[in-house]
């Protein structure tokens, strides 16, 4: 029995629409993959996160110990270029006089050409008495001595002045090569910071949470090695200090609570580690060099057990951090890249020590 056309034209709707479905579930199922992508899990995002915190983590030490690089190449250029002026001005001293020695000797040596060899015997002869011819005699001998010493200093004078071209050459020299190691080690830091700035792009709630929790967690470990009085931390024993702690810049370093931590900064709206505890110690008429490494050696060495607020606690192997102690087993320091300055556990693993400037 032949169909309808009724009939054949339900078919062949149904037919198309069965199609249309069947393309439709072929376009979700290949789209899945993308949509998974494009909106990861909650677990995802956090694992992805807490790998990228240990990437920054890494970047953060060493742009930390980039920064100190940095800071002891600047002290060098600094100690370079006050070096070169120094042997400049005394090289400029030199020749002046070098110039007035030689003057004179070139003075008394025209003197004695015009005059001739006879002019001395001349004038000896010409004496009226035994007391002129004493006195004249007198004078020549002074002359020939003023000469004589006239032309030993200048000798002295050119070694002198060739000693302190070669010493200004170096100086200058050194002040050349810490300058260029400063360029390099902040052109080093800029790519750092701009790699840490790329790996945390769209993650830095996430990053920031984990740090959060971490600092809680350390801060929670200080509180009960402190008190336990058997825990004396890490860091070499030293005699007691002779002098009282400078508790007062604790009250200074607290003003600055929430300033940023800029790379090489050292005031008054931002610093770095070892730039913070120097802008502080500065109020108190206390110079410190702007470097963690020279700042250990600034003041007296102090026991973990002797520590009082005020003193300085330093981290890291080579030493790339330093903190302001407070108490408590807590520090206020200026901590990395993207931080703060505020308080912290004083007590991190990589605590070496401490000192009293």
């Amino acid at each position: 029995m032949m169909e309808s056309t009724r009939q054949r034209h339900t078919r062949d709707l149904r037919d198309r629409i069965g199609a249309l479905v069947m393309a439709v579930l072929v376009c979700v199922a290949g789209m899945t993959p993308a949509l998974a992508h494009a909106r990861p899990t909650s677990a995802s995002k956090k694992a992805e996160a807490a790998a990228v915190k240990k990437q920054v983590d890494a970047l953060d030490e060493k742009l930390d110990v980039a920064n100190e690089n940095y800071n002891e190449a600047n002290i060098a250029y600094n100690e370079a270029i006050a070096k070169r002026k120094k042997a400049d001005k005394k090289l400029k001293k030199t020749e002046a006089r070098l110039n007035t020695v030689q003057d004179h000797l070139n003075t008394r040596a025209n003197d004695m050409y015009r005059e001739g060899p006879g002019a001395f015997l001349e004038v000896l002869l010409g004496a009226q008495s035994f007391d002129d011819f004493a006195a004249l005699w007198d004078t020549l001998n002074n002359m020939n001595r003023t000469d004589a010493a006239s032309t030993v200093e200048l000798k002295t004078l050119r070694a002198e002045t060739k000693a302190l071209r070669a010493e200004l050459k170096d100086a200058e020299a050194a002040a050349k090569k810490q300058n260029d190691k400063k360029k390099k080690l902040k052109e080093e830091a800029a790519a750092a910071l701009a790699e840490r700035k790329a790996k945390l792009r769209g993650l830095e709630a996430e990053v920031a949470a984990l740090q959060r929790a971490e600092a809680a967690a350390a801060e929670a470990e200080a509180r009960r090695r402190s008190a336990s009085s058997s825990y004396l931390g890490g860091g070499k024993k030293f005699p007691a200090p002779t002098r009282a702690a400078r508790s007062e810049v604790v009250n200074i370093a607290k003003k600055y609570l929430g300033a940023p931590y800029r790379w090489g900064a050292a005031g008054p709206n931002s610093f770095d580690c070892s730039g913070f505890t120097m802008f502080v110690f500065k109020q108190v008429g206390v110079s410190l060099p702007h470097s963690s490494r020279a700042q250990i050696n600034s003041g007296q060495r102090v026991s973990r057990s002797d520590l009082q607020p005020g003193d300085l606690v330093f981290f890291g192997s080579p030493i790339h951090h330093v903190g302001l102690y407070v108490g408590g087993g807590q520090m206020i320091h200026a901590p990395h890249s993207g931080d703060v300055v505020r308080y912290a556990p004083a007590f991190r693993s990589d605590f070496v020590g401490a000192c009293r400037p």
